[in-house]
């Protein structure tokens, strides 16, 4: 995954985890690495990665588009391919930007870790009125017919 190319969300991600996104991904390689850690990280190299892409369609459209550009070069076809790959492009950079976003605001704040949580066994308890005498231990045991 890219972890060296810069994303625009590693602000986020220092600011949440306390520190610089080399880091993380240290912490993360550990083995008690948070799991939302992971995730963020697995997010944002795919957001590196696709805001690379964009730089690139970007940087290739302008370099056609370029005033000193022999005319003769230009084609339609290969604007409106760059066009389309430009738009998938940038939709994937929005939904990582979304999904990143969003986890980073729904997590549990880092200094908090996840505890084991407690659950004590309920036992339910009755008392019987006091009609209500135990059967003897042979209750409902069949008698013999008396003749």
């Amino acid at each position: 995954m890219s972890r060296v190319k810069a994303s625009t969300m590693d602000g986020d991600l220092q600011k949440v985890f306390g520190n610089p996104v080399p880091e993380l991904y240290e912490t993360a390689a550990g083995h008690d690495a948070s799991p939302a850690l992971a995730r963020a990280l697995e997010l944002r190299s795919f957001l590196a990665l696709t805001e690379e892409q964009v730089a690139r369609v970007r940087d290739r459209v302008h370099a056609d588009m370029d005033p000193d550009r022999d005319m003769g070069e230009l084609s339609a076809d290969k604007l409106r391919f760059d066009a389309q790959w430009l738009e998938a492009a940038l939709d994937a950079r929005d939904g990582y930007r979304a999904a990143l976003g969003e986890l980073l605001r729904t997590m549990p704040p880092p200094d908090r870790r996840a505890r084991p949580v407690r659950t004590t066994q309920l036992r339910a308890t009755a008392t019987l009125p006091p009609s209500a005498v135990p059967a003897p231990p042979r209750a409902g045991a069949a008698q013999a017919r008396r003749p």
